[in-house]
């Protein structure tokens, strides 16, 4: 069952283990919100609860600005976000990359398009120390109690409901707990959320920073043989570059980094001649250790946002604009249900299906853009019939926005033309072009049972935690 009521039996070790203490008497702040994470997923919602009148305390175990692992790309639906937030402003005098132009390129494929007048922002790309310096700025002036280098060591309880946060500064009371503190998070491991719908790393991500100088505000994403691009330009006047290998390959790519990277971006000549002669700033970072998932992520007195919920494959860049529209939507989840407990383990509850409900038709897209090796006959006679598509590179934007589904791209039509020209011009592939069509109808079907285990999940957990059946 996806949405389980947290037993007795979980709770009593819980109880018993590291992470949770029963409230004692001992003195403490007390706020209605803590939201334990402070970079774009729980800023943003902590913006947004405080401007409500909610008093709301932010903590992260890092010191700002800093980085941590991200790609940083993010999709006009984020930066609408962002312009709400106050912060867009602060972002773009930094230098902040606005991206207006798009390229998609498989081998000989290639797709271009441009932001047309119903995106009411371009995207945007930021480092993460740029970024999420802006978002703290922001909650600051917003009213919120921002602490920085406060680690979260576990969770308090009444009864059975979380109720606040233990820190090595001391504790703090809170009428709901907040775990936006990604994919590692302490939040999701002391109240024992679990892992569902999980899939292996595809690639590995590999990227650096280059002085290149004033850029095209263009978004380039592509694959090479058995390689994979994603590069923009970003704040600072600096350029991003990154390779994504292989999860297979990456031991053998890590043993001489540098010139394998050097290497990667030569098979790629319309990136290699924007950083060829360019001096890169800082090391080249890597991100190994991740998998895609979603997890419970809400019970009583606590939920899960950005990361910390749910974690998708980077290649079409959408885990930030998923933080700050999932901060927005839960924001306002908890602003409507000031009443009882129960009141707002509805809401929450509710809140948990529609964030999975929404994000399953791009958690596969997502997947099969990370897939590693090269591109199949298959997947580039589909890319071609897009590319030679008037609306075909506008659909594809409106896609990775999360505007349309990805069946208004991949229609059934599309697909079954591109199968069959797979299938007529390379007949010595025919045995892998019908083993991938059939991986592409497993995905549907493993689409259609995660819808079915969610409507199903949520209803047995509505019935038995909360004595309700409704259903959205």
């Amino acid at each position: 069952m996806i949405f389980p009521l947290i037993s007795s039996q979980l709770m009593a070790s819980l109880t018993n283990g590291k992470f949770v203490s029963r409230t004692r008497r001992v003195a403490m702040e007390s706020f209605d919100v803590v939201v334990v994470g402070g970079r774009c997923a729980g800023s943003a919602l902590a913006i947004y609860l405080a401007r409500a009148g909610r008093r709301v305390c932010l903590v992260d175990k890092a010191g700002f600005p800093s980085e941590t692992p991200s790609t940083h790309v993010i999709q006009p639906r984020g930066v609408a976000i962002l312009a709400e937030l106050g912060v867009l402003e602060s972002l773009l005098a930094q230098g902040a990359a606005q991206l207006d132009h798009f390229t998609l390129v498989n081998d000989a494929v290639r797709i271009d398009g441009v932001l047309g007048p119903e995106f009411t922002h371009p995207g945007l790309n930021a480092r993460r120390m740029t970024l999420d310096e802006a978002l703290q700025q922001g909650a600051i002036r917003s009213g919120v109690d921002v602490r920085n280098r406060c680690r979260v060591t576990g969770i308090r309880m009444s009864g059975e409901r979380v109720a606040g946060v233990e820190t090595a500064d001391g504790p703090l009371d809170a009428g709901l707990v907040v775990g936006a503190d990604g994919c590692g998070s302490a939040v999701a491991e002391a109240v024992g959320a679990r892992k569902y719908l999980v899939k292996p790393a595809g690639r590995v991500p590999v990227w650096g920073y280059f002085a290149c100088g004033e850029q095209e505000s263009r978004l380039r994403i592509a694959r090479k043989g058995n390689l994979a691009f994603l590069a923009s330009p970003t704040d600072s006047g600096l350029y991003m570059a990154g390779v994504a290998v292989g999860h297979a390959d990456i031991h053998d790519f890590n043993r001489a980094r540098e010139a394998n990277f050097r290497d990667a971006v030569r098979a790629w000549p319309e990136l290699d001649g924007i950083v060829r002669n360019a001096e890169r700033e800082g090391p080249l970072r890597v991100m190994t250790n991740w998998h895609s998932y979603f997890r419970e992520s809400a019970g009583p007195g606590w939920v899960l946002v950005g990361d910390a919920g749910h974690f998708k494959d980077f290649t079409p860049a959408q885990g930030i604009a998923d933080a700050l529209c999932q901060a927005k939507s839960l924001s306002k989840v908890i602003i409507a249900s000031s009443g009882s407990s129960a009141e707002q383990d509805d809401a929450l509850a509710r809140w948990w299906y529609r964030r999975d409900r929404g994000s399953y038709d791009m958690y596969w897209l997502a997947m099969q853009m990370g897939q590693p090796g090269a591109a199949s006959p298959l997947v580039t006679e589909v890319l071609r019939r897009i590319a030679h598509d008037p609306d075909g590179a506008a659909t594809l934007l409106k896609v990775l926005n999360r505007d349309l589904p990805s069946t208004k791209l991949f229609t059934v039509g599309r697909l079954l033309a591109a199968s069959y020209t797979a299938l007529r011009d390379h007949p010595d592939q025919r045995r892998a072009t019908f083993a991938e069509v059939g991986s592409a109808l497993a995905a549907e079907t493993d689409k259609y049972r995660a819808r079915l285990r969610l409507s199903t999940g949520r209803c047995l957990w509505m019935k038995s935690t909360l004595g309700i059946t409704r259903s959205d």
